[in-house]
């Protein structure tokens, strides 16, 4: 209205964002639009006038927050001559009725948070982003650590279930890079942590969560079970982070990685970016955490193991198989949530990979062919039907020539030229280089040759260099020591000339 006084109609209703044709009209109508004619009415019968209060409001009033696909298809049922079409009419009806007569909702609260105040825990599934490695499926879901005030996250790969190894490891991991503690550390209702009896009581707490607080002086705490917004510092960044990691493997190109270390690395570098955008933040915060103690605490279970005369021992209804040097001795092991640390006394004497229950419950086989390879050389028919038969092949080409194997020359052949083929393997440290020749081999359909390999990867005598050694008298040394004192005299009798210049 205003610009019409110094523009025409047409510049006047672009610039307030209209068309000319309502600019024309206001033009030769100055009063107000809303009073120029009464609203109009309904232009069609109301679908739902006879069934409104009758039937939907009180199914409304028994189930307010019940769908609208749901209460049409109940009055279709009772009355199948109504329209089909009239889902949105209902849907509108419904929001209007919740608006004016509905229960009252929720709020969400925002908070300010101090720094230093408030960490953060959760667990989030990663099923969705199809990691491989080495070509097979990774079932793992990541650990979630973050700062309230300065957005700082920590994430781990876990491998098994929300367990309070993988929270103590995590949790430790990240308050270890980010350099100190906060004064209150929120989860929700992990099993790890919470008994989950009473809500609210320091009894409700497990004693090794309760342990781990107080070593790192934090208070424990969380939120409402089941009101996952109470925790939305750690919930929304959860989605943040997994797509963060799904855009950078379209950008990678692949989702197969070649070991375990370099996925972790992946996910270490993916963020590491998050925490670059927020370093002015976090600076901010550093200086309100608390410092952290002298050492870490314990983020393992210890457990003592008997190694038996089938050359491993059980836990937690999975076999692994130990030196056969070990049998009849106990260990003591620490069970990391991907990996078994064993001792002997004080002494550490390996580490093994960490297996899983399979979803049948039938246990499981953690199996090192270099262990068991020796007494298997002595009683290579003990192949055939060994328990952990496809866990003791290394790499699939071993598996791949076994098969192989037994079909084209028998049991026996089968049996003798494979434990020789992982013996070779065991000798020569040739493991991969091995499995590629007998890949190789079987693509050209040509079977295992064990004198060919073993000419192949054992360096024959007439290769091995005959290095002499000639020593030199002392005689030599002192003649050394004459022609170093003979330089230096030479040089305390060379003089400057008087312009100055050095004789070379």
């Amino acid at each position: 209205m205003r610009s019409r006084f110094t523009s025409g109609t047409p510049a006047a209703a672009a610039k307030a964002g209209f068309s000319q044709a309502t600019g024309y009209r206001i033009e030769t109508d100055p009063g107000l639009f809303s009073l120029q004619k009464a609203p109009r009415g309904r232009r069609r019968p109301d679908p739902l006038i006879a069934i409104w209060d009758s039937e939907i409001v009180p199914i409304l009033n028994a189930t307010p927050h019940v769908r609208a696909i749901a209460v049409l298809d109940e009055v279709r049922r009772r009355h199948p001559d109504l329209d089909p079409g009239i889902r949105r009419t209902l849907e509108r009806r419904m929001r209007h009725w919740r608006a004016i007569d509905g229960p009252p909702r929720d709020v969400i609260f925002r908070q300010e948070h101090e720094p230093g105040q408030l960490g953060l825990s959760d667990f989030t599934d990663t099923s969705g982003l199809g990691i491989t490695v080495a070509a097979s499926v990774l079932d793992h879901r990541l650990y979630h650590f973050r700062l309230a005030f300065s957005g700082f996250a920590h994430a781990h790969v876990v491998l098994g279930g929300e367990s309070f190894i993988a929270l103590a490891e995590g949790l430790q991991n990240a308050l270890w890079a980010l350099g100190g503690v906060p004064r209150e550390h929120r989860s929700d209702s992990l099993s790890a942590a919470f008994r989950n009896l009473e809500n609210g009581t320091e009894e409700d707490l497990t004693q090794r969560y309760q342990d781990l607080m107080r070593h790192y002086g934090m208070k424990p705490t969380r939120n409402n079970c089941g009101i996952a917004h109470e925790n939305g510092s750690i919930e929304s960044p959860h989605g943040h982070l997994k797509r963060a990691l799904e855009d950078a493997l379209l950008l990678r190109g692949t989702r197969d990685f070649e070991d375990l270390a370099s996925y972790r690395r992946f996910v270490d570098e993916i963020v590491g970016r998050v925490n670059a955008r927020n370093r002015r933040e976090i600076a901010l915060e550093r200086p309100h955490l608390a410092a952290l103690p002298k050492r870490r605490t314990t983020d393992y279970e210890e457990k003592v193991v008997t190694v038996t005369s089938s050359g491993g021992f059980i836990l937690r209804r999975i076999f692994y198989t130990a030196p056969s040097q070990l049998i009849g001795h106990r260990l003591r092991v620490h069970l990391y949530d991907d990996r078994l640390e064993c001792f002997l006394g004080a002494t550490p004497m390996m580490i093994l990979e960490r297996g899983r229950q399979k979803p049948d419950n039938k246990g499981g086989h953690v199996a090192d062919y270099r262990h068991v390879i020796h007494a298997l050389r002595k009683k290579p028919m003990a192949l055939l039907n060994l328990v952990y038969r496809d866990q003791l092949f290394p790499r699939p080409a071993f598996a791949r020539a076994f098969d192989t194997l037994r079909q084209q020359a028998g049991d026996k052949k089968a049996c003798k030229i494979t434990v020789e083929l992982l013996a070779l393997a065991h000798d020569k440290g040739c493991e991969a280089e091995l499995a590629q020749a007998i890949e190789a081999g079987l693509e050209a359909g040509q079977m295992p040759d064990l004198v060919a390999l073993r000419g192949q990867f054992t360096p024959s005598q007439g290769e091995v260099p005959v290095i002499e050694v000639k020593l030199l008298t002392l005689g030599a040394y002192d003649e050394l020591l004459t022609q170093e004192a003979g330089q230096r005299m030479q040089l305390q009798h060379v003089s400057l000339p008087a312009d100055g210049e050095c004789l070379a």
